[in-house]
């Protein structure tokens, strides 16, 4: 699943917005935890926070005063995480309405 990540090379997508990433990617993490949650979901949990560590790096390189701010840059995802929690698959089931 991290190869996966991976190969969508997201921190090189700068001209690209989250929302586009989340509707190209939300079919596929959704059928990751319909399949590997129900069996192992500490481990997908890991590969959902992979991710987020990814899309921090991503917002690095797309915003300038995130540039160089690992910190900055996870609260920066954090805050847009809780804004708008539909997204992402992980991020409804973390913060939205799927609790």
């Amino acid at each position: 699943m991290r190869q996966q990540i991976a190969q969508w090379q997201l921190p090189c997508q700068t001209t690209e917005e989250l929302r586009t990433f989340s509707t190209h990617s939300n079919a596929i993490l959704a059928g990751w935890w319909q399949y590997y949650g129900s069996f192992y979901p500490t481990e997908v949990w890991k590969v959902f926070r992979h991710l987020d560590l990814t899309l921090a790096w991503w917002a690095q390189r797309k915003y300038k005063p995130l540039r160089g701010h690992k910190r900055r840059s996870r609260r920066w995802l954090a805050k847009v995480s809780r804004r708008e929690s539909e997204l992402f698959v992980h991020w409804r089931l973390w913060y939205g309405t799927a609790r």
